[in-house]
């Protein structure tokens, strides 16, 4: 599985090269994992409701053929797009996004944070009070509907499949301007806080995460 850091870049002009490279596949294409940072974007999943944008802003918006709602990107960001021959590697979506929250979840030891999943609400997300805690989720269900309480989401993730490869990725949280998820519900959750490392207390640049996400990524997603 090859690694390309494209660093600081647009969304849309990455958006369409990850189609452009799903649709060219053979079925000795390498695997591959995108690592960027992308300049202040709003992205909206096939099922995205034009509501959880709450307010108006100079950020763009971009329609795209992810799954999910809308999230934003900007710099201070890990973004990680893993293009990923599913058939090959052996496993199926449901298994992928395992591994891909596995990923983030060990990155974010190396770190001492601890990640935690949140059932039917995909991504990662990390105790406010107790960043460190080992400690089990309560009960984090509430009439169906996921329990944010005492909650950040410092990862969010939004995947396609086509012809049974991947792109998009997942998203996580360095030391970014989290101003403009104040315009938007993350990820179609009202309420929802976003926090990244830096407000947990983790001094650490982009280029180390992106590096040690890239690794974590590599080795979880392999066959």
């Amino acid at each position: 599985m090859q690694t390309l850091v494209r660093g600081r870049c647009a969304y849309e002009p990455v958006y369409r090269a990850m189609q452009d490279f799903t649709a060219a596949r053979q079925a000795h294409t390498p695997d591959a994992i995108w690592l960027c940072e992308h300049e202040p974007v709003f992205t909206q999943g096939l099922a995205g409701r034009s509501e959880h944008l709450l307010a108006a802003t100079a950020i763009p918006l971009i329609a795209t053929d992810r799954g999910g709602q809308i999230t934003f990107h900007g710099p201070g960001q890990v973004v990680a797009y893993p293009l990923v021959d599913l058939k090959r590697a052996g496993y199926y979506v449901k298994e992928y996004v395992y591994r891909i929250e596995e990923a983030v979840i060990r990155t974010l030891r190396h770190w001492n944070v601890t990640g935690h999943r949140v059932p039917g609400a995909p991504g990662i997300y990390v105790r406010l009070d107790d960043p460190a805690g080992h400690a089990r989720l309560a009960a984090n269900s509430s009439a169906g509907k996921p329990n944010f309480a005492g909650l950040g989401k410092i990862a969010a993730l939004g995947v396609k499949v086509s012809r049974h490869c991947t792109y998009h990725g997942v998203a996580l949280n360095v030391a970014m301007d989290l101003s403009p998820f104040e315009a938007i519900n993350p990820c179609g959750y009202a309420g929802l806080r976003t926090v990244d490392l830096s407000t947990i207390g983790v001094a650490v640049g982009w280029e180390e995460v992106a590096a040690t996400l890239g690794q974590r990524l590599v080795q979880g997603l392999s066959p």
